[in-house]
């Protein structure tokens, strides 16, 4: 049996049978599925045993962890105190799924997989590890407004989730530089674009997914954001290595009092980005593709969760743009960052405690992963109630 050092994280209330396609990809080109651990972050009403059983049936390792099932998981590593870094109900709980990689050493790689997407074909999995172990030329982009956009090439003017209002119309510079530290690799995505409410409203669709489609041809050579440059990385499609964990945190959104929610993957991307300028590694971006097929919701719901943190998203990249500089390590990147978001005053933007609040759980965060033994004991299976 081949030693098994990729956790695949899954957060899923609904389509949790997209595994089931990922398993078949990566036997299909001849990954190997001992390799993969899956961990399926969920909720207590969804069909617990259920995943566990379709872990079972394909024949890969996994765990499933409802609410109860975390809350044990942090009472067994001694750490309960910082449970409340795992917001309830949202998306961010993508978390957990690093500090259960934090407490298991084996795993040297982590996989971010959103349950609306499917892989494309080609080995999903496979093309993800030869990305963290690129060496090598490489497209760097670069703008004058110190933003790359990664859906620059496609047909229509699309902007992602995330992107700055302020930087669009960018004037775009492309290059060659070498790369030989990579340390995430973010596969974009066809069909349905990432976009926010706002855009979508925009592009003339109500039902939260845009008119707009992406295509394979959308999508040209691979690139990095050149040093000094902001992207946003959306974990929807994501690998990444065990070192960047410290410096990798999914902002507690959703579950707090100003209703800031899904800037989650964006700001921690934000954060990583920052730190792998610092350390001298590099985000890899393109390929592989999957197939993003966002279920028709209410772009005004999406709208309402997204508006409490449109004037933040505007602004956090400059604060943390004074940080970190001289950090030796992911830890002490993600502190200074920390520290500057937890000390700022930022009254002069709406909810602008939001990003106190975000500051003092990153502190938290360091902290809880200093409290993790590692290697801690291993797998808690714990489903629904029966």
């Amino acid at each position: 049996m081949s030693e098994q050092d990729i956790c695949v994280i899954v957060p899923t209330i609904r389509e949790w049978e997209c595994m089931e396609e990922y398993v078949a990809n990566a036997r299909e080109h001849g990954f190997d599925t001992d390799r993969l651990f899956v961990v399926l972050v969920t909720e207590e009403f969804c069909d617990t045993d259920g995943m566990a059983a379709m872990l079972d049936d394909l024949g890969v390792d996994g765990a499933v962890f409802d609410g109860p099932a975390r809350e044990a998981w942090f009472a067994e590593q001694g750490v309960s105190e910082y449970s409340h870094l795992i917001p309830e109900a949202s998306h961010a709980q993508t978390s957990f799924g690093l500090l259960y990689m934090w407490a298991n050493e084996r795993f040297d790689y982590g996989v971010f997989i959103d349950d609306d997407t499917l892989p494309h074909d080609e080995d999903f999995f496979g093309t993800h590890m030869e990305n963290l172990a690129y060496e090598g030329e490489i497209e760097a982009r670069s703008s004058d407004e110190s933003w790359v956009n990664v859906l620059d090439d496609a047909d229509a003017d699309l902007y992602p989730r995330g992107y700055p209002y302020a930087a669009m119309d960018e004037d775009v510079e492309r290059e060659t530089t070498t790369v030989d530290d990579v340390v995430a690799s973010q596969g974009l995505w066809t069909n349905v674009p990432d976009l926010d409410a706002v855009r979508i409203l925009m592009d003339g669709d109500l039902q939260g997914q845009a008119q707009s489609r992406t295509a394979r041809e959308d999508f040209g050579e691979e690139f990095v954001a050149a040093e000094g440059q902001y992207l946003t990385v959306c974990s929807m499609n994501l690998a990444f290595r065990r070192e960047v964990i410290p410096a990798f945190y999914q902002l507690p959104m959703d579950d707090n009092r100003w209703d800031v929610g899904r800037f989650d993957d964006i700001w921690s991307g934000l954060f990583l980005k920052r730190a792998c300028d610092v350390l001298g590694k590099q985000v890899y971006n393109g390929g592989p593709l999957c197939e993003h097929n966002k279920a028709p919701r209410s772009t005004f719901d999406d709208l309402q969760n997204e508006v409490a943190g449109l004037e933040l998203n505007e602004h956090v990249w400059e604060v943390i743009d004074d940080a970190a500089a001289g950090a030796g390590s992911y830890r002490e990147a993600f502190a200074s960052m920390a520290d500057a978001l937890a000390t700022g005053e930022f009254e002069a933007w709406n909810n602008g405690e939001f990003l106190n609040y975000c500051g003092e759980h990153m502190n938290d965060w360091l902290d809880c992963l200093d409290a993790i033994e590692s290697p801690a004991a291993e797998t808690v299976e714990v489903a629904a109630d029966d």
